[in-house]
């Protein structure tokens, strides 16, 4: 019986170390899955840089990851269609089912919600970069054997991208841009592309995610680094009909709520820095634009593993690079420096 298992572990600001942890017994009831592959996400980053992201602050050690996939390797009782040795994408949300909000039918909204790698709630929800973790059967999606774990663990923010697509309403045809080409960003272009939008167009600050997003398919991208000059053509324009603002910054919202058209759609889907930021509401207003907010996901998860196992969408475009999970401190890294990485994956050892 193994009892205990390495994760890597945040402590402060760029202090995160791969430490061993003592294991409890499995839960009746509970999923014991090894690690096979995890996506090192903004939030992630976020946490690691500043250990915080948005208003959710790191106040005791916490177990990064929630882009995780893997193999069962103990069960505790019967779980109906699970069994040791599956291949499965873990869907780091365990919704309560019972709240107001699950029972509307906005699970990722769920006011019980835990979800893996977050410090939006004390003490904090541990996450899956550890080399064994438990999670609930409803966590655990079987996928097929030759679905490569590393695809299965994005799985994650391909049902994020998805969920930010379906609060955009009907996209068909509709011309979008995109603020920020780093990995939720281009998969949120290749969901938008999925579901038959119009031109796609990438706005981001640095050259090389912007060649990336051109790779993939982006039909025109917009380098923003000397100021947002080329952007009024747009507005001149009318053009955008959805604009998404995924880099995380005020100045992305701005630009967002700028560049799209009259009544026409943004949807915040980045992380904005905690505290009181300022929006240019009057625009909101006088354009009658709809502002939505995108928080996680609820059924795309599901959705987004069926789209990798049909190989509807290409996920290991995105994956520039892989460290296992005894190096996982140099894997943030890297993942850190936008000029050199766009997803960073860790491995089992």
């Amino acid at each position: 019986m193994i009892d205990s298992a390495i994760a890597a572990t945040l402590f402060g600001p760029q202090d995160l170390r791969v430490i061993e942890h003592s294991l409890v017994p499995l839960a009746p009831g509970m999923v014991r899955v090894r690690f096979k592959a995890g996506g090192i996400c903004g939030s992630d980053l976020h946490y690691f840089r500043h250990a915080r992201t948005g208003d959710f602050v790191v106040t005791s050690p916490l177990i990064l990851g929630h882009e995780i996939s893997g193999e069962i390797v103990e069960i505790g009782g019967a779980v109906p269609g699970l069994g040791i040795g599956d291949h499965v994408a873990v869907n780091p949300s365990r919704w309560c089912g019972h709240c107001t909000r699950c029972a509307e039918g906005r699970a990722n909204l769920c006011e019980n919600i835990y979800f893996m790698g977050s410090a939006s709630k004390t003490p904090h929800m541990q996450g899956g970069f550890a080399s064994l973790f438990d999670a609930t059967p409803a966590q655990c999606i079987k996928v097929p054997r030759h679905v490569a774990y590393q695809a299965a663990a994005l799985a994650e923010p391909l049902a994020v991208s998805l969920h930010a697509v379906a609060r955009a309403g009907e996209i068909r045809g509709r011309n979008i841009i995109l603020f920020g080409a780093g990995p939720i960003g281009l998969l949120t272009m290749l969901a938008a592309r999925f579901k038959g939008c119009g031109q796609i167009i990438v706005a981001d600050i640095a050259e090389a995610p912007l060649a990336f997003a051109k790779k993939l398919g982006a039909d025109r991208t917009i380098d923003l680094s000397g100021g947002d000059d080329r952007l009024q053509s747009l507005v001149v324009d009318k053009a955008i009909d959805i604009a998404f603002e995924i880099s995380g910054t005020a100045a992305g919202l701005a630009a967002a709520i700028a560049s799209v058209r009259r009544g026409g759609t943004v949807v915040q889907v980045g992380n904005l820095p905690g505290g009181q930021i300022p929006v240019p509401a009057n625009a909101v207003m006088a354009k009658e634009i709809e502002l939505k907010g995108t928080f996680r996901f609820g059924a795309e998860f599901n959705e987004a593993v069926d789209l990798i196992v049909g190989g509807n969408v290409d996920v290991l475009k995105l994956v520039t690079a892989e460290h296992t999970l005894s190096d996982a401190p140099a894997a943030f890294r890297l993942a850190a420096d936008r000029a050199r990485s766009v997803k960073v994956m860790l491995t089992t050892d």
